[in-house]
Order: structure tokens, then sequence, then C-alpha cells
């Protein structure tokens, strides 16, 4: 029986810069262990989706170390441990039509014919998005686009799922769905949102970034709780943690 490796996600003095923008990622030092869900909050151009690219390899560090499972990730090369779904679905869908898009990570994988009908059935139902199957993927709306993203990465059973901005363009109703749904795995989950309430409610700890460092980790509570912290990095705490007075009844 195979040992679960001590963390799911592990950084290690991990910068990167663009040629054209340096220090985007500063030195992050990060653990993540298993089945732990953790909110990654911050302003725009903190660094979280480079962060993201890193983690699943498709950037390469300019220094440091990223692990997944345990072992080292080699970017460029396809990892079924590990899934994105990216901020803007378009950037993740370009298969014909919806059940192709999310048959192409577990075609990927080599499993059998069977087994991707069968995976791809299962992330359907679980997002409800089995009337889509035959829909082309450029006639979906933008919620739409965004649960079958997600049943794309789903369908890959992988041990880490990393979110950018998960409940960009639903609806209320599809929100819930979606929070239910992250709330229900055993998976380890990694959540870019500024959607700060559906942080709250799934995440047990958060970690601020802004500037390409890591300026806070801890339970999600207290760090969205902390108003001078939040209000310094760009962030709003959340409403449901202001506390209301209702006017007294005579």
């Amino acid at each position: 029986m195979s040992q679960e490796p001590s963390s799911a996600i592990a950084l290690h003095d991990l910068c990167f810069s663009y040629p054209d923008n340096p220090d985007v990622l500063r030195d992050l030092n990060l653990v993540i262990p298993p089945g732990q869900r953790v909110g990654l909050i911050g302003p725009n151009g903190a660094g979280k989706t480079t962060l993201f690219m890193s983690i699943c390899g498709i950037l390469k560090p300019t220094s440091g170390r990223v692990l997944v499972q345990g072992e080292p990730v080699t970017s460029g090369s396809f990892n079924p441990q590990v899934a994105l779904v990216f901020q803007k679905s378009d950037d993740q869908l370009f298969c014909p039509s919806v059940w192709e898009d999310v048959a192409f990570g577990p075609e990927n994988m080599g499993l059998s014919g069977e087994e991707v009908n069968q995976r791809v059935r299962e992330a359907l139902n679980t997002v409800g998005a089995m009337d889509l199957a035959q829909r082309p993927v450029h006639h979906l709306s933008e919620g739409e686009k965004r649960i079958v993203s997600i049943a794309g990465a789903l369908a890959m059973q992988p041990r880490v799922l990393i979110y950018d901005e998960p409940s960009a363009g639903l609806d209320i109703r599809a929100r819930r769905r979606l929070i239910t749904l992250l709330k229900q795995g055993d998976q380890t989950l990694l959540i870019a949102s500024h959607d700060l309430e559906l942080v709250l409610e799934v995440c047990e700890r958060v970690v601020l970034m802004d500037q390409g460092r890591i300026v806070a980790d801890g339970p999600a509570l207290e760090i969205m709780a902390d108003e001078d912290l939040m209000t310094a990095h760009g962030q709003e705490k959340p409403h449901s943690l202001i506390p209301h007075c209702l006017p007294h009844k005579h």
C-alpha cells in the first residue's frame, strides 16, 4: 500500500519572473497537507495565477522548487495528479463538444474507452451538466463553460485541484451547487477567488498574497476578520463577518 505523502503541495523558495515583469513570485514557502482546503486571496497582480501555473508545471520557476504529492514538478509535462480550472474557461475548452472536452484529460491518461466514458458521465453528473454533453462548446454561456471546465478537471480524478476564480460567471443556484461540490470531495483544494464569502464557507485556511509574496497564512476566519490586514492588501472584510445591529422594536 502506497503511503500518503506528508504534503500535497510544497513550495521551497519559489521565485518567478517574466521577461518584462520581474519578481512576480518572490521566495514563496508553503506547505499544504493532503485533503486541506486553502483559499488564496489578494489583489489583482499579486501573483496568484502565476503561482497556479507554476504548481501545474505550465511555467518553469526562475528558482526554487515545487513538489506535488511529494514529487518534484517537471515543467511542460502532463501530471494527472493535479488539475487546474482556469480563470478564463476559453483557455481550457477547445474540443468541438462538451463530452469530448471532458474526455480529453482521461484519454491522455491512457485509460480504456469504457473507463473514459464512465469518468465523463460521473463528472458531468457531479456538476449537474449531463444535459450539456452533446452541446458545442462555443454555444455555451459563460456559466455553463465554467461548469464544464470543472467537470473536465474532476474527470481526471486528481489528488490536487486548483481553482482560479471558480464562481466567476455563475448565477446564484450554480454558485451554491459549486460550494456544495467544493466541500464534498476529499481532494486537496487551492482556490483563488475574489468571492470572499465562498472562500470563507469552503476553506479552513487562507493564504494572503500581495506583490508576489505571502503576507499572511492561517485560519480563514482569523485572517479575513482582521480588517486592518485585509484593507492594507486591497481586500474587504467579508460582509458576513461584520456585526449587524438591528433596531429594537418598541
